[in-house]
């Protein structure tokens, strides 16, 4: 049975992830290795500190030395830290929007990514400039904040979480596709794919088929 580390800077990113797995990949084994202080010292720093990145590599260090085949990240507030770590680790490492970027650089054209975490952005849309490079794309990404859908999510109001993101993807214009950037989004993913006729890609299900194909 493959077994497969799922790492976390926010408890509400774990049940989206669950819910993928159990969905499409209900054999795999999983287990949730969890440091919510990530995410609010992020958030106090404004930056990615030598600290935050260290807690990040070692968590996938931990992950390592428990047998594991591979080992998801599901935060996506901390990029270059988890490139350390894949660099780092000897079990293959999958960063949290890899998967769901790949997925949209297929579709191509004129792209938005809906982000309810701002600290967030400047990372990922790094990584989407990279990967775009690397493979000669002429795809555009533009990045649209959800205000408040954070701190609804935080307090537990999925609904105001996921009306906010779907009021949001309506007002977008013509695009491509639409992305979710985070785990904690996926929730919101049929709301939003109720209201738009283009694709909607999100983390969780992007990244878990992507695991199943090559793990």
């Amino acid at each position: 049975m493959t077994r497969i580390a799922l790492i976390h800077a926010t408890v509400v990113s774990m049940d989206p992830t669950e819910t993928a797995f159990s969905d499409l990949w209900p054999e795999a084994e999983t287990f949730h290795l969890l440091d919510s202080s990530l995410s609010t010292d992020r958030a106090k720093a404004g930056e990615l500190t030598d600290d935050l990145s260290q807690r990040i590599i070692g968590m996938a260090e931990y992950a390592a030395d428990r047998g594991v085949d591979g080992v998801l990240y599901c935060c996506s507030a901390f990029g270059p830290a988890i490139e350390a770590a894949a660099d780092a680790n000897s079990v293959p490492v999958l960063k949290p929007n890899e998967a769901m970027f790949e997925s949209a650089l297929d579709v191509g054209g004129d792209l938005v990514m809906l982000v309810t975490f701002k600290d967030s952005i400047g990372s990922m849309e790094q990584e989407f400039a990279e990967m775009k490079a690397a493979r000669g794309s002429d795809a555009t990404l533009r990045s649209v904040l959800v205000e408040g859908a954070r701190d609804a999510i935080d307090r537990g109001d999925a609904e105001t979480h996921n009306r906010l993101i779907a009021e949001t993807a309506k007002k977008v214009g013509d695009c491509s596709a639409v992305l979710l950037a985070h785990f904690s989004m996926d929730r919101a993913r049929a709301a939003v794919a109720d209201i738009i006729d283009v694709p909607v890609l999100s983390p969780p299900s992007e990244s878990v088929t992507h695991l199943l194909k090559t793990l």
